[in-house]
């Protein structure tokens, strides 16, 4: 392993850094593509030696822009789907989701090389020896291995099934609420819902921030008021609805122009709870669920102690399901591994005492799979 690469990564041409970024943006949805095509046909040789090629193509690539952490990264990759492809190895779901890991992780990496950023959060070292050993490792113990890679990576074991999008709701938040107020959260779910009818990729993403809101807030006592918490998230998004359609449900880059719009969401969605007598609390929530603990967040730029535990919770929830969907355009599905992998990844974006009590939450629901 080219340690060196991984602890001291460096940027000797951002030019060709931005062309190996931009060609693995093009190239991941094909891994993904395969991958998915191999569950369903695994011997298919077709598939296998496109997988194998895309494979080949990005470490290609890195070599020729001098991505010597990418190539470090690919290398393994590439000797793992040699085995497969000579019929030395059995591509198990565990080993796919090992290999599809590892490419987010390098998306992740080239991105933060790119903007200067620090990739410890990534565990790239971890990954790399995991990769390394899954490539020497005998057939029997390839799924073993996979698991340990997983695991180093991301903090939880694999279980059974994890490629599900997290569904249903938390148990009854309180039974003695008062009528008006639970006629008020019967109003504000039918916005969600109307919200969710404007595009397919919304189904369900109500529910799902529910419950990933209120357990992680259960994890810690209820330290938000749970009634409060759930009108912030039935509303939290609802803001969009005042926004041309043409921006919110764009699945493209957006102009700068656009990012600006769509930043001025939770101040809509704020304004309508704040109107409404008791609901000050969720309006402050959702106001801020777009901020960060070092100020560069949005709308106003907040900084940690001036965001309420409300929004830290709503960040990370609202952050996980989007990363869950993030790519859908492109066919790429996110396992719930994945997906907290990248949120930990990403920490510094979120308030380090919720990330723990949110991570809980995932694992029991991992375990529970």
């Amino acid at each position: 392993m080219a340690t060196h690469a991984i602890t001291e990564p460096v940027t000797m041409d951002r030019e060709a850094l931005q062309e190996f970024i931009e060609s693995l943006s093009d190239i991941a949805p094909t891994v993904e593509r395969d991958i998915a095509r191999l569950k369903s046909t695994p011997g298919d040789r077709e598939v296998i030696s496109s997988l194998f090629r895309a494979i080949h193509n990005i470490k290609g690539d890195a070599t020729i822009c001098k991505v010597e952490l990418a190539v470090t990264i690919v290398h393994p990759i590439e000797t793992v789907l040699a085995r497969f492809r000579n019929d030395e190895i059995v591509f198990s779901d565990i080993l796919a989701e090992a290999v599809l890991l590892a490419i987010d992780r390098l998306e992740l990496a080239a991105d933060g090389l790119f903007a200067g950023k620090s990739l410890d959060t990534l565990r790239l070292k971890v990954l790399v020896q995991g990769l390394e050993k899954l490539a020497l490792a005998t057939a029997p113990d390839m799924d073993e291995c996979a698991c340990e890679l997983i695991e180093a990576v991301t903090g939880f074991r694999p279980a059974a099934e994890t490629s599900n999008l997290i569904r249903g709701r938390a148990s009854s938040i309180s039974s003695k609420s008062k009528s008006q107020a639970a006629d008020d959260l019967r109003f504000f779910r039918t916005l969600a819902d109307q919200l969710e009818a404007r595009s397919l990729l919304f189904k369900g993403r109500t529910m799902r921030l529910l419950r990933l809101s209120l357990e992680t807030n259960q994890v810690m006592d209820k330290a938000v008021d749970p009634m409060q918490l759930e009108a912030a998230v039935y509303l939290h998004d609802i803001g969009m609805m005042f926004l041309p359609e043409s921006i919110w449900l764009k699945l493209e880059r957006m102009s700068e122009d656009e990012k600006q719009a769509l930043h001025t969401h939770p101040t809509y969605a704020a304004g309508i709870l704040s109107r409404m007598d008791g609901w000050n609390e969720a309006a402050e929530i959702v106001a801020q669920h777009h901020e960060m603990p070092d100020g560069a967040g949005y709308p106003a730029g907040l900084m940690e102690n001036q965001i309420s535990d409300g929004a830290k919770i709503m960040a990370i929830a609202d952050a996980f399901e989007a990363v869950m969907l993030k790519h859908i355009n492109r066919g790429r599905n996110r396992s719930v591994l994945r997906a907290i992998a990248e949120i930990n990844a990403c920490d510094k974006q979120f308030a380090p005492e919720w990330i723990e009590p949110f991570n809980q939450v995932i694992r029991r629901t991992v375990e529970a799979r």
